[in-house]
């Protein structure tokens, strides 16, 4: 199929500061500001990547590699609710200490040059009991989420309890903290009170005062000390909006709602069809209804399905190419800024009276998200996927950023179920720009786009892309892209980065699968080695002159990219594990492999290191890192139906990062239980469930783990005849089975 988008009458928007509400200046001089396109850094534009962690779901020792593991994974401002039934379970006492330690872990993102945004509530929901609202406010004589003096006494003594944690650690300050959320969702969505059970839950009050209650909840945080660069508050579904806040936007592949009253099929969501956020008048295939003129303000995100939790009701493995692609298609559509939830999954504290804090209808303490960074750490494939359009970002944001969206007619009509027509869009200031494609559609399997042309027609020329892409894969393509004065006039390969070593750039690109790399330069220059990537082949490096300018270009196979980190020194590096690399330069390895191999440009990159030199590959350093490997095996018995008894062998976490018991079962729900605590669940969804043991590394020694495995019930009924007052419910059958369970070591590999 032939495509064709003209360019020739594009004219550009007016930029427009967004005025003091959305501005800061540090006590170092540099500046954040915001105008109607983007976020700018000392007059420049900064391309933001958000990412949701939440800091009280996860043990504090594991912060630091975790912040560290996202920086390296392009992240750059770290979002985190601040749930008020962690910081104040109980009425008048405020806990700031372990997992709930707000100042160490805000100190830890700016150790790592991360910014931060603080969702401070009251009300945030995140799955948690009550959407984050303590138990003792059911019990208050006033309503919540409401400008009565009652409910806000209580928040304003929240907040100042919160902005005493953060004092001197906002922008304006020298510190990390630009953004605060208020509320979340407010007049969209809310949560059961789960104070109440069965039939007769009860929800909590979602609001109705707008604009008025937002302001109120700002003038209390400004008052509290809390004062950031900029306010913002959750957009989307008719959410009160104010002038004054920042609005957000986000986008989910995964509908666990639906479940509640929808027992059909899954809709293919609108999510992979590209639009145009930022022009007024426009017709959209989701749910982007703005209460303000879209050109006003940027389009920002702060909730980008990063993953999604399991609901009772609605168990499924997520498709972690589903992340990068709605990544790919909100920068596509316009978006200047993107957030993630979740990006670092978590576990869910205890309450300090024995109450579980996660909401009813998701696992008791897991809350790992199927997100880019797992519950334990662990690497997902859509975290290695989103590096390449994070660097992306990071390296070429600042062309990106000014650049508008340009749609062939009828590109936001494309139905979600149409698998045959080319999804694409244009960012462009007119003359040169990116072509982005998206060949991912969720709960549908695309075909291979195979010899499809996309033309750009410019006031001086017509750029043709000759285009194959495969199932699942998207790709940034770009046209009249400068590389250091030599001009690329289109190439069908993605642009990853720009860096240097010994005087000589060196440009990353990606080769995304199913695409035939081509590179089309200006005529004055010249090209010397195979600018392609052979079948087989995971690297091959070429060099283009023009005059006295040299430059080398680096082609990576889309495996190749995800194992790619960028070091501060601007060496690269290409390993399976988790790459990280403290404040100082240090690097070490998370891996779960004993034998690693590793490559490294320039080639003599881990010259110097713990790293066993081997011979070159593809203008490419190759290296061998190795530790003492330890097979682990547990004992399993099985006492009584439904329960396990399994036991690890002495020092089993000597030596090692973390052990991961792995469990494959077949069943409904999984429990583990380290002497009377439940310490992880899980809803069966037919995915190996992993559980990271070193945060009880100091209760395992002598005890065993017991599992639990409530079965599914095949044919089930409740008979209400049986007993008088009671419920008796039969099943044809009951479904329990531990297939196995392993013990993954996880090394740490200094180099």
């Amino acid at each position: 199929m032939r495509y064709e988008i003209n360019l020739k009458d594009y004219h550009a928007s007016p930029v427009r500061s967004l005025g003091e509400d959305f501005a800061g200046v540090s006590k170092d001089g540099t500046t954040l500001s915001f105008n109607n396109f983007y976020l700018e850094k000392d007059g420049r534009p900064f391309f933001p990547v958000s990412g949701e962690f939440h800091y009280s779901r996860m043990d504090e020792r594991r912060w630091e590699d975790e912040l560290i593991k996202m920086r390296m994974g392009g992240v750059n401002i770290v979002s985190t609710y601040l749930f008020w039934n962690h910081i104040e379970e109980r009425e008048g006492e405020f806990d700031f200490t372990g997992r709930r330690d707000l100042r160490r872990f805000v100190t830890l993102c700016q150790k790592h040059g991360l910014y931060v945004i603080l969702r401070i509530g009251p009300f945030n929901h995140g799955e948690a009991r009550n959407g984050g609202l303590p138990d003792w406010l059911y019990g208050k004589p006033f309503e919540v989420r409401h400008t009565n003096e009652g409910f806000m006494r209580h928040v304003r003594r929240l907040y100042d309890e919160i902005g005493r944690q953060v004092r001197g650690l906002f922008f304006r300050d020298g510190g990390p903290v630009i953004g605060v959320q208020l509320d979340n969702e407010y007049m969209h969505s809310s949560a059961a009170w789960e104070m109440t059970t069965g039939i007769s839950n009860e929800w909590i009050f979602a609001g109705d005062e707008g604009e008025k209650y937002l302001l109120a909840l700002r003038e209390a945080a400004l008052a509290s000390g809390l004062t950031p660069a900029f306010f913002t508050a959750t957009a989307w579904g008719g959410a009160a909006y104010s002038p004054r806040i920042m609005p957000l936007w986000g986008g989910y592949a995964y509908w666990p709602w639906i479940f509640y009253s929808h027992t059909g099929e899954h809709p293919a969501t609108p999510g992979y069809v590209y639009e145009d956020y930022h022009h007024a008048g426009r017709r959209y295939a989701d749910d982007f209804r703005p209460p303000y003129d879209p050109e006003t303000r940027p389009y920002a995100c702060c909730e980008m399905g990063g993953g999604m939790m399991c609901c009772y009701n609605y168990r499924f493995q997520l498709d972690y190419r589903s992340v990068d692609a709605m990544a790919n298609v909100k920068l596509g559509s316009g978006c200047n800024f993107l957030g993630y939830y979740m990006f670092q999954g978590g576990t869910n504290p205890m309450g300090k009276d024995g109450a579980y804090l996660n909401e009813a209808q998701v696992p008791k303490r897991s809350y790992d998200y199927q997100a880019a960074l797992g519950e334990f750490g662990q690497i997902r494939e859509s975290y290695s996927r989103l590096k390449a359009l994070h660097l992306f970002a990071a390296c070429f944001g600042q062309r990106l950023a000014p650049m508008e969206t340009v749609l062939p007619e009828g590109a936001s009509q494309i139905d979600s179920n149409d698998l045959t027509t080319l999804r694409f869009a244009v960012r462009t200031d007119g003359q040169r720009g990116f072509l982005f494609v998206n060949n991912f559609q969720d709960h549908r399997e695309t075909p291979a786009k195979v010899g499809d042309t996309v033309a750009l027609a410019t006031a001086e020329e017509t750029i043709r892309f000759d285009l194959s892409l495969a199932s699942g894969e998207n790709a940034v393509l770009p046209f009249n892209f400068d590389m250091d004065g030599i001009l690329l006039k289109r190439a069908c390969a993605q642009p990853l980065l720009r860096t240097a070593a010994q005087g000589r750039a060196l440009y990353v690109f990606l080769v995304p699968e199913g695409m035939e790399a081509s590179f089309a330069f200006e005529e004055e220059a010249c090209v010397m080695g195979e600018a392609t990537l052979e079948t087989g082949r995971n690297a091959a490096l070429f060099t283009v002159r023009k005059g006295e300018t040299a430059l080398d270009v680096l082609l990576l196979s889309r495996a190749m990219a995800n194992r790619l980190f960028l070091l501060k020194n601007g060496g690269l590096v290409f390993t399976d594990g988790a790459l990280l690399e403290d404040e100082k330069g240090g690097l070490r390895l998370e891996t779960t492999r004993a034998e690693n191999a590793l490559y490294a440009w320039p080639a003599d990159l881990l010259a110097q290191t713990a790293a066993r030199r081997l011979a070159d590959e593809d203008g490419l350093g190759a290296y061998r890192l190795e530790t003492e490997a330890r097979a682990l095996t547990p004992s399993v018995e099985h006492p009584a139906p439904y329960r396990w008894i399994i036991r690890l062998p002495e020092d089993a976490l000597a030596g090692v990062r973390d052990v991961r018991l792995q469990i494959d079962y077949r069943g409904d729900i999984g429990s583990l239980f380290l002497g009377n605590e439940m310490i992880s669940d899980n809803f069966c969804n037919g995915a190996t469930w992993e559980i990271g043991l070193a945060d009880h590394r100091e209760c395992l020694a002598g005890e065993a783990l017991t599992l639990n495995i409530a079965p599914l019930r095949r044919d089930a009924r409740v008979n209400a005849e049986s007993a008088m007052a009671g419920r008796n419910e039969e099943a044809a059958a009951l479904i329990a089975d531990l297939k196995a369970a392993r013990l993954q070591p996880v090394y740490e590999i200094a180099l």
